[in-house]
Order: structure tokens, then C-alpha cells, then sequence
């Protein structure tokens, strides 16, 4: 049987949201029929690289000083390998590039997959650059996808003629991981189990507003509760965040772990989560948090599409920090069984099992 190679454009292969969502897919796809490639912009490794390699993939560094050099460098690399008969983009408004490099290349399946609502752009020169992508994402591509309803308006236009794959988990492991690890967080980090545990997930740049959690921070502390604020990721504004930390005072109440390969057990052992973030697509990791069955606490500037059903989310505005803080401290919310997550994240689309067989007939129907 022969193996249709698809090649993915995505970047960096590290933990992040797309990432994530890409690798859940491809653990689940089956590789007697489709192996999965990844087009990287990257001399570094990935954090999933080893794990596709295992899996039979390739990485393929494409290296350039900016987006046309990259452009060109992927189109020589497409016409070098006509063994590629799918290209699918990843990038959001930089799939406007890729799209146009495998046009000229000559490959006519070409695939746009909106991960996000907006891309935060304000000044003109930016919204000229998004206005460009736009047109050339809705004339290239072949076919489109995205995470969710707003995130296909905001790059197509429309939800017409876009497949809506939903940001899927691994459900059954997920919920076996979160019974296994409700004490997770007092034993990695020798934590009171009195102490209330807060969890931000999340690249550590201007999106993800952590700025606002140090502010929660500073109300929660002012109210004099044992507290530790817990951020997992990495990103461009690390050491600015930290040196903020330090210079409020809160070395014991905010923790940076990094990247983490524990995400779900986090989760699992944690009182809620928040997410302040100035705009988001449909983030995997809140399909995650209500998977395990953690409340959290996110900005009302995030899609209400993220809100399962399950009484675990709850939005805020970003006006002031206070709010916050109080909700906290209040009441945790309801406890979901585990039959009812299931139930109700495999009738919303967010089985990935289900949904890597609907790439795959979309793949093989090409």
C-alpha cells in the first residue's frame, strides 16, 4: 500500500496550542495510509520532534531572514519534491506565503487551517499585511479548515465551505490521567493541599496577558491567602515577567515552569485555571481543562465556543483585576462525572479518534 506523505507548515514544533492539536492528530491517524511531514522555520529542535520521528516523519528545516526568503526557499523545496500532493498551512495570515509557494510550485492541493480569531494587529501597516493574507487565503486555498466558527470568519470570511475540526483530545487518556492525579501538584512541589493552585497555560508573550495575572496576583496576596499562581510555557517576554515578579514581591506566590510535558496531571491537581488573554482562537488546552474537569476563569474577549457545557468556564472582563481575585477565592463549582465529559465533549466533535479519521478521508480523497 502506498503512503500519501502530507506536508504540514507549522513553524516550531513545540508545545503550543496548534502544535499540540497537529500531534493529537497525528497519534491518532493511521500511518499505513497517511505519514505526516512538518516544513519548519527553525534550526532548533522542536519539543515534538523526536516524538514524530518515532512516528516516521520528517522535519525539514527551511531557513531565511524573512517571510519572501521563506517563501522561495519552500517553493524550490515543493519543486524538488513532487512527491508532496498535499501542502497544509498552519500559520494563520503567514499561510498567505505558503499557499503562494506551492501555487507557483505547482502542487494543487493546497490547505488554509485557521487556529485563530485575530491576530492582534493594530497599526495600518499591519491591517494592509492582514488585509493582503486574506485575499490570498480565500484565492488559494484548495481547501479550508478551522478550529471553530469565529476563527473561520476571521481568516475566510465565511464558515462556508470550511471543514470546522474541532481542537480534539484523547478523551478516554485524558480522563484516565486526571483520576490518577488529583494530589499531582502538592506532591511534585511539596504544596499544601490547603494552599489554593492556580494554573496559567500559555507562550509567554503579549496574547496570553500575563501582566494581568501578576496583578491578580497582587490582590490575591493583598487578601492574605495561601496562593501559588503556577505559568507553564515559554515565549519572548520570559525574563521581563520574571524581573516583574521580583520587583512586586512574588517570588513565592508565581511560579515559571517552562514547558511541561505534565500539562494534563496539572491540570488535574490544580483549583482553577485562567486565561486573561487579549484574543484567542479555540485554545486546545481549555478542551483539556473541562476534559479533566477543571474550572476555569478566562477573558470575555475569548470565543464563548470554548464553554463545553459543563459549568467549568467562566468569563471575566479584563477591566480590572479585582473581579479576578474575588472569583478565586470563591466557591470552585460544580464536579462533573466523567461519563457526562465524555458524553458531552464526543457529541460536540472533540473525540480526536473521530476527527483523524475525518482528516484522513479528506487526505485520501485528494
Amino acid at each position: 500500500m502506498n503512503i500519501q506523505r502530507v506536508l504540514h507548515i507549522i513553524g516550531h514544533m513545540n508545545r503550543a496550542g496548534a502544535e499540540t492539536m497537529l500531534m493529537n492528530l497525528y497519534r491518532h491517524t493511521d500511518r499505513t495510509q497517511i505519514q505526516f511531514d512538518f516544513i519548519t522555520f527553525t534550526g532548533e529542535p522542536g519539543d515534538y520532534d523526536a516524538e514524530i520521528i518515532e512516528l516516521g516523519g520528517k522535519i525539514i528545516p527551511v531557513l531565511a531572514d524573512n517571510p519572501i526568503g521563506r517563501m522561495l526557499k519552500l517553493q524550490q523545496f515543493l519543486e524538488q519534491h513532487p512527491e508532496y500532493k498535499i501542502v497544509h498551512a498552519h500559520m494563520l495570515l503567514s499561510n498567505a506565503f505558503h499557499l503562494l509557494a506551492a501555487k507557483r510550485a505547482g502542487v494543487k492541493n493546497r490547505i488554509s487551517h485557521s487556529h485563530c480569531a485575530s491576530n492582534g494587529h493594530s497599526s495600518s501597516i499591519k491591517k494592509i499585511y492582514e488585509k493582503w493574507a486574506f485575499i490570498v487565503n480565500r484565492k488559494l486555498a484548495t481547501y479550508k479548515i478551522s478550529c471553530g466558527e469565529l476563527a473561520a470568519e476571521y481568516l475566510f470570511g465565511t464558515t462556508k465551505d470550511v471543514l470546522l475540526l474541532p481542537n480534539a483530545v484523547d478523551i478516554e487518556e485524558m480522563i484516565e490521567v486526571a483520576n490518577k492525579s488529583r494530589n499531582y501538584i502538592s506532591q511534585v512541589f511539596n504544596e499544601s493541599d490547603l494552599s489554593l493552585k492556580i494554573l496559567q497555560v500559555g507562550r509567554l508573550n503579549e496574547a496570553k496577558n500575563h501582566r494581568f495575572t501578576l496583578e491578580i496576583a497582587q490582590e490575591l496576596k493583598a487578601c492574605n491567602v495561601d496562593f501559588t499562581i503556577y505559568i507553564v510555557g515559554q515565549g519572548q517576554l520570559e525574563e521581563g515577567l520574571k524581573q516583574q515578579v521580583k520587583d512586586k514581591s512574588l517570588q513565592n506566590e508565581v511560579k515559571f515552569l517552562g514547558v511541561r510535558s505534565d500539562v494534563a496531571e496539572l491540570m488535574a491537581s490544580a483549583d482553577y485555571m485562567i486565561m486573561p488573554s487579549l484574543y484567542e482562537g479555540f485554545p486546545v488546552v481549555l478542551v483539556e481543562s473541562q476534559t479533566v474537569g477543571l474550572a476555569s476563569i478566562i477573558s470575555n474577549q475569548i470565543s464563548a465556543e470554548v464553554d463545553l457545557g459543563l459549568d467549568l468556564v467562566e468569563f471575566l472582563p479584563l477591566d480590572s483585576a479585582k473581579p479576578w481575585a474575588k472569583r478565586l477565592l470563591g466557591s470552585k463549582g460544580v464536579c462533573v462525572s466523567n461519563d457526562v465529559i465524555k458524553d458531552r465533549l464526543q457529541l460536540q466533535g472533540f473525540d480526536v479518534a473521530v476527527n483523524a479519521e475525518k482528516l484522513t478521508r479528506l487526505y485520501k480523497s485528494l
